[in-house]
């Protein structure tokens, strides 16, 4: 736990072989501005607890002015877990560029209220799971396909 970390060095992009990135209870880091398009042999992301966000559009923690395609060379990436930002207002489509995703894991995002509409790249993925959502009433139609596959918990 750093409580008052504001940032994290963009050194972390030059280890290209890095296989697990766990960022958590860091509660004043206000921008990740880390080259994840470098980390392609990442394959588990871990991201919880920051309260100073309030859009995340998967891109948000690299870069604050504009959306970019950051994430699009993490093909390796089988596990995305995102947990209590209790500010977070949405996910946008990106994560359709995670093709090797496998587990989506979004849980403590109780001002969550937009959810990707389509994640038609995700060939590998069978679990989506969503727990903790005050705000977040529907999943959209382009996600009925997973609904099938595995678990979507609606638990406020």
């Amino acid at each position: 736990e750093c409580s008052s970390l504001t940032s994290l060095p963009n050194e972390l992009s030059n280890f290209t072989s890095l296989t697990t990135l766990n960022i958590c209870k860091y509660f004043s880091l206000i921008l990740l501005s880390i080259e994840l398009d470098n980390l392609t042999s990442l394959t588990t992301f871990y991201i919880n607890y920051f309260t100073t966000f309030t859009n995340f559009d998967i891109s948000m923690c690299l870069s604050s002015t504009s959306l970019s395609n950051e994430f699009r060379n993490l093909t390796s990436l089988t596990t995305f877990y995102i947990s209590g930002y209790l500010s977070l207002t949405s996910l946008l489509n990106e994560l359709d560029n995670l093709t090797s995703l496998i587990n989506l894991d979004i849980s403590e995002c109780s001002s969550l209220t937009s959810f990707p509409n389509k994640l038609d790249n995700l060939t590998s993925f069978t679990t989506l799971y969503i727990i903790k959502y005050s705000s977040l009433s529907f999943v959209p139609i382009g996600l009925s396909s997973y609904l099938k596959k595995d678990i979507i918990d609606f638990k406020g």
